[in-house]
């Protein structure tokens, strides 16, 4: 009997020492080694790491993600999820993938619309940074900056300004779940861009994990690659750590109303009118417009079209109603519509809240929205004919749960030259689209159905969009696009990517290609849609070093 024990001992003791192994041959014990080794991490692994054989893993990975059809289990996971809390465990992140030849997907706040910040399609290993434990803002009010953390969520750094001032603020997006450190990449507009311009137009400094690991701000960077972080798209040229903010001033009462109108009530002509006027009026005004599809309140069974006027008016009432009676007085604003409030009030009442929600909510970072939808853009600089809205409605009224969302242009944001900034859809622009298509379950079939449906809509929708090229909006990923392919070959991706790219970025996107192939020129930080190195670079380059050295 015992040495039928002392065997079943000594098989154990195999047995646990060959999973210790092959767990510390892993690639996640692998990544965890290199980065205690290459930063100041002391901790276990588990406080920081998590695998896919973790109960936490699948929660940690949709904690922040957006879009439910990224999370389906067809959908390629990470190897790893590794969670920083300072910033040169970022920098170890980056040195040790390269070591490991692991690709890196880089999570602010997990609103890429087509899931890029944590999923992969391109086939290779890869490890998912998560950023959202370095979320600190720092709110200067003597110099009216303020730095932010790539975790941060906007609804927290508009909380913490007004903590410090009732009169300042920071012009970017309307959804305040955002991450902020993907957010400014692409542009980040919102509801004061046509006063002060986008996130872009207000950033004055930042700072990046480059390719080999170092931390630049914009001193030590350049200009060049400092022009390339704003606006060029996320996840190309490093991991970006933080922002450095210019805030505005905004009065210490602004002005919001929701007006709703369906065919019924005329919407057809007052939405061809908002057309002639939305970029034109008043620069303090920003009057979006919400596009649904609506039941008909007293015919069962019929649906309608519904266009709520959204906005927002850096003034009083008395002045916004005076500026609306001018140029807009199709819409019938009335004093009852017009409701008056701080500016970050006006923060929670564009971001969907209910009314009397308490401002402290925009700390809590959580999504509003979280469905599975498919996206597309568009940016218009010649007005919708009426007869092209009718052929619109008809499409809408053919689809479950179609939203567009109509964002004027003009003021600030048009004065700003196309190549100041990567963000090019300046002067002349009218308003942007976006197209979405929202379903509810994990069903293949059903999302097949609506991605032809959008894509039709999409196709209906070309005479009336701007061309050559018709523009998109980087931070409404769209794959339809197309994509870069892991094949190795420079020469093909950057065609493919040229197609895509002129499509967001126009003229800007060759100058982000030479700053690409300068500062990354082996291409670590790529993705599906990230900008390509020069063809040829990379195996230029290890020929120089041969004939160097």
């Amino acid at each position: 009997m015992a040495s039928f024990n002392s065997i079943k001992v000594s098989f154990f003791i195999i047995l646990l020492w060959s999973s210790c192994s092959a767990l510390s041959n892993s690639t996640p014990q692998k990544f965890y080694q290199c980065v205690r080794k290459n930063s100041d991490f002391t901790d276990a692994f588990s406080t920081a790491f998590v695998t896919p054989n973790d109960a936490s893993f699948i929660p940690v990975l949709n904690s922040t993600a957006q879009n439910l059809r990224c999370l389906l289990p067809s959908v390629p996971k990470p190897e790893l999820i590794f969670t920083p809390t300072t910033e040169p465990h970022v920098q170890a992140a980056v040195v040790c993938a390269k070591q490991l030849s692991l690709e890196l997907r880089v999570r602010s706040g997990g609103h890429d619309y087509e899931g890029l910040s944590y999923i992969s399609e391109m086939g290779s290993p890869f490890v998912l940074v998560d950023l959202s434990k370095l979320r600190g803002i720092n709110v200067n009010i003597e110099e009216n900056s303020a730095w932010a953390q790539a975790g941060a969520t906007l609804g927290e750094v508009y909380y913490r300004i007004s903590e410090k001032s009732k009169t300042l603020g920071f012009p970017a997006g309307l959804c305040p779940s955002l991450g902020i450190g993907g957010h400014i990449t692409g542009g980040a507009y919102g509801s004061m861009m046509r006063k002060f311009g986008l996130g872009v137009d207000n950033v004055v400094d930042a700072r990046i994990v480059n390719a080999n690991g170092t931390i630049l701000d914009r001193q030590s960077m350049g200009e060049d690659l400092f022009w390339a972080i704003r606006g060029g798209g996320g996840a190309s040229f490093g991991i970006l750590l933080s922002w450095k903010l210019k805030l505005v001033t905004v009065p210490e009462v602004v002005t919001v109303f929701t007006v709703p109108k369906t065919l019924e009530d005329g919407a057809t002509k007052i939405l061809y009118k908002w057309q002639q006027v939305a970029d034109k009026i008043d620069e303090g005004l920003f009057m979006r417009v919400e596009i649904s599809v609506e039941d008909k309140k007293d015919v069962k069974g019929e649906r309608t079209i519904q266009t709520a006027y959204n906005s927002l008016f850096l003034g009083n009432a008395d002045r916004l109603l005076q500026i609306m009676n001018e140029s807009f007085p199709e819409l019938g604003l009335t004093q009852k519509d017009c409701t008056q409030m701080s500016w970050i009030e006006s923060v929670l009442y564009i971001g969907g809240f209910p009314t009397k929600t308490p401002p402290e909510v925009l700390l809590q970072g959580k999504p509003t929205f979280r469905n599975y939808f498919k996206a597309k853009s568009d940016f218009v600089r010649e007005p919708i004919p009426e007869t092209g809205l009718e052929g619109l409605w008809k499409r809408l009224l053919d689809e479950d749960s179609p939203l567009m969302i109509w964002t004027p242009y003009g003021g600030m944001v048009a004065n700003i030259s196309e190549s100041e900034t990567p963000f090019p859809h300046r002067k002349g622009v009218i308003f942007m689209i976006q197209y979405l298509t929202l379903w509810n379950e994990p069903n293949q079939e059903l999302a097949t159905k609506h991605f032809d449906w959008i894509r039709r809509l999409y196709n209906y929708m070309t005479p009336y969009a701007s061309m050559f090229p018709r523009e998109a909006y980087v931070n409404y990923r769209d794959l339809d696009l197309g994509m870069n392919k892991n094949n190795g070959n420079s020469n093909s991706s950057f065609v493919q990517a040229s197609v895509w790219g002129n499509k967001y970025f126009k003229n800007n996107f060759n100058r982000l290609v030479q700053i690409k192939t300068k500062v990354d020129p082996e291409n670590f930080f790529k993705h599906e849609q990230s900008i390509p190195v020069l063809p040829l670079t990379s195996t230029r380059r290890r020929r120089g070093k041969r004939s160097h050295h």
